[in-house]
């Protein structure tokens, strides 16, 4: 096995398209993943997993049912377990987040902008 970083600005620039994370590590059974997003999501929630974000570039905001949270680069914020939410950004944001292996970024709604796991 090689020893060599991950870089996540080299990661960042293979891919252009939003709400499509993409896959950099697995530790156990969770999967490390870089997104691009801008606009908004859909509103879901995931009934079994906490959901982690790491704003890298840019400003992503997470809507709750009672409430708001907006993350700046090298701000993180956890989603509790089964608690809606929404995420959206005007412009283009750059995030990582972390979630088991084969959870839906779209969590228990689905839809057009559920992604398929891909690794870079």
């Amino acid at each position: 096995m090689p020893y060599s970083p991950i870089n996540l600005q080299d990661k960042l620039t293979l891919f252009t398209e939003h709400w499509s994370p993409k896959i950099i590590a697995q530790m156990n059974d969770y999967h490390f993943k870089l997104a691009k997003v801008q606009g908004e999501l859909t509103w879901h929630k995931h009934p079994t997993t906490d959901e982690l974000f790491l704003v890298l570039k840019g400003t992503l905001r997470i809507d709750f049912r009672d409430g708001f949270v907006e993350l700046q680069p090298g701000e993180l914020f956890v989603v509790p377990k089964g608690t809606e939410h929404i995420t959206s950004a005007v412009e283009e944001c750059h995030l990582l987040f972390v979630d088991p292996a084969g959870e839906a970024n779209t969590g228990d709604a689905g839809g057009e902008k559920t992604a398929q796991d891909q690794w870079i």
